[in-house]
């Protein structure tokens, strides 16, 4: 699947990771958990799910190709897709349907895989009502890291689909092409995760996990760079984009106990 990309990665992973990175640690209690919970599982159609990070409190970041079903290359009725912030073990702190959805308009599902699709695969969704819990803070954003810089990742995967994973420290291998070629820790499901920085003393998103890939035995995860695709994310809404859906669902709020149905199948490219 990532042949496209080989040339790229093989040209850009040097003498490796500068970081101590450290292991994927389960965030399974509210202590562990504490100033993470604006990440939450996407649940997809009930058929996979995908990770997302709140940005503002009715804005999650994810990434594109989640929005999408990967038999048909058809964009999923963002109807059908649910937000759990916080997600663990059963409980989430908020429950929230998607109002509107918006991928990056130059994000083609059907291409190859290539350095240009990677770097626009990113989505905004739009809640249909805020969260308000105080626990729940959306995360800032911030410029693209450098090469070399530490950060961090907190995502859902498949096999630990019932409470997020933190992996403090990996790093930037390398840039290039709106392309972030990454050593942290990912797995299906962690698509559309975020990574953030923390050089300001505070968790920043920085990029989203789009792919993973395995190079000369050496697993890598790819990014896009954010700012200019956040633009035109933000720009897209503005405009009115992203199909309304005409019936608002109902809210839930911290402590509820769900069974999502979710599958937990690959939702999309990662």
């Amino acid at each position: 699947m990532f042949r496209h990309l080989a040339a790229l990665i093989c040209l850009l992973l040097t003498a490796g990771a500068g970081a101590a990175e450290t292991a994927l640690k389960r965030l399974d209690t509210g202590d562990e958990g504490r100033g993470w919970e604006a990440v939450g599982r996407l649940d997809i159609d009930g058929r996979g799910f995908c990770t997302g990070a709140l940005i503002a409190p009715d804005l999650v970041l994810t990434a594109a190709h989640c929005l999408f079903d990967k038999r048909t290359g058809k964009q999923i009725d963002h109807g059908r897709i649910e937000f759990l912030a916080g997600w663990r073990n059963g409980r989430a702190s908020a429950y929230r349907k998607i109002r509107r959805a918006v991928a990056h308009p130059d994000y083609v599902y059907r291409a190859d895989v290539s350095a240009a699709r990677v770097s626009k695969d990113v989505a905004l969704l739009e809640l249909h009502h805020p969260i308000q819990n105080t626990r729940v803070i959306p995360f800032p954003t911030d410029r693209r890291p450098r090469k070399g810089q530490e950060i961090g990742v907190v995502s859902y995967a498949q096999d630990r689909a019932e409470a997020p994973s933190l992996q403090e420290v990996c790093d930037v291998i390398a840039r290039q092409e709106g392309v972030l070629v990454l050593s942290c820790e990912v797995d299906f499901g962690a698509s559309g995760a975020p990574i953030f920085s923390f050089e300001s003393g505070r968790p920043r998103v920085v990029s989203v996990i789009s792919a993973m890939a395995r190079v000369d035995g050496r697993k890598v995860s790819l990014g896009t760079q954010l700012e200019a695709p956040l633009r035109d994310l933000m720009q897209a809404l503005d405009a009115g984009q992203g199909h309304f859906q005409p019936d608002a669902p109902r809210m839930s709020e911290a402590g509820e106990r769900r069974d999502t149905g979710a599958k937990f199948a690959r939702p999309g490219g990662s």
